[in-house]
């Protein structure tokens, strides 16, 4: 019972991570119709930064995310400016820009930090809690309640601002839109921004609970691509909830399948997605090509 408590607990730890990641993505294809493939290695740029501000600047750690979530906001609306002349007129340029952004990412961060990457001491030195025996991190509950924290204010933007409606009007109808009056350079900008703190936040959260280095987003991003898909690729809800999949599919696999964890996982995944191509949320999106 301990056991199955704590792979439950990981699961759900791994999955709060993973729908930060899935909300990044489904984001910026709800807007613009478009895979952001630079989205990882903002990640891992926002993992370093933390570090950076937390062990060499002996910075608060909550002060230390939220500096790498504004300056990988910037980064994110830097990346959308400069695609936006391709917008309409070449797509597949516009999928290519993102893969150069994330080849350029990785490699300035192994410039500044170097390759062999960096230790992030945990931010929370109190004892796990013990729950029906089973022994719960404390720093797990704040990555899960942090996670939580943003997706219900991501939620909040969305359904409540004029800037988070005009977004989705976007989203619906890309030509209606733009004929209302609609600044859809300015949606697609702040999607992007989004898109990247929720990148960062994700980095930040995991950097304590992993090795940070330049590769680092590598797996990070994949899985949260597949949840993502899973939940239906520009599906808000649905990148919640695919990613909540990931994370128990992966932490049952390390426990029953050891070595074969990833394949375990990515069996299953694929069977589900076989079953329901269009994912569980799956939904129509504005096409830009």
């Amino acid at each position: 019972m301990q056991v199955f408590l704590q792979t439950i607990v990981g699961g759900l730890n791994l999955g709060a991570v993973y729908a930060l990641v899935a909300l990044g993505f489904a984001l910026v294809y709800r807007t613009m119709g478009l895979v952001n493939f630079a989205h990882a290695d903002v990640l891992m740029i926002g993992a370093y930064i933390a570090a950076t501000f937390t062990v060499s600047q002996h910075l608060p750690f909550a002060v230390a995310v939220l500096a790498s979530i504004v300056i990988t906001g910037v980064i994110g609306l830097f990346i959308e400016r400069f695609l936006r002349p391709l917008e309409g007129r070449d797509f597949d340029l516009m999928l290519i820009g993102t893969i150069g952004f994330g080849i350029v990412l990785e490699s300035v961060a192994t410039l500044i930090w170097g390759a062999t990457g960096e230790a992030v001491p945990s931010p929370v030195q109190t004892r796990p809690l013990v729950v029906f025996g089973a022994s719960v991190p404390t720093y797990d509950l704040v990555v899960m309640g942090v996670a939580v924290v943003a997706m219900l204010a991501l939620s909040l933007f969305l359904e409540r601002t004029r800037r988070g409606v005009a977004m989705q009007a976007v989203a619906m109808d890309y030509d209606a839109a733009k004929a209302v009056g609609i600044n859809v350079g300015r949606s697609n900008a702040i999607a992007f921004a989004i898109g990247a703190g929720l990148a960062a936040l994700a980095g930040a959260l995991v950097g304590p609970e992993l090795y940070v280095s330049p590769t680092m987003g590598g797996s990070i991003g994949i899985d949260g691509f597949a949840a993502a898909i899973l939940g239906g690729f520009g599906s808000i809800p649905g990148a919640v909830v695919g990613a909540l999949a990931v994370g128990l599919l992966n932490s049952f696999s390390a426990d029953y399948f050891q070595g074969y964890a990833d394949l375990a996982t990515f069996v299953l995944f694929a069977v589900i997605v076989m079953i329901k191509p269009t994912g569980l949320f799956g939904e129509k999106t504005v096409l830009r090509a």
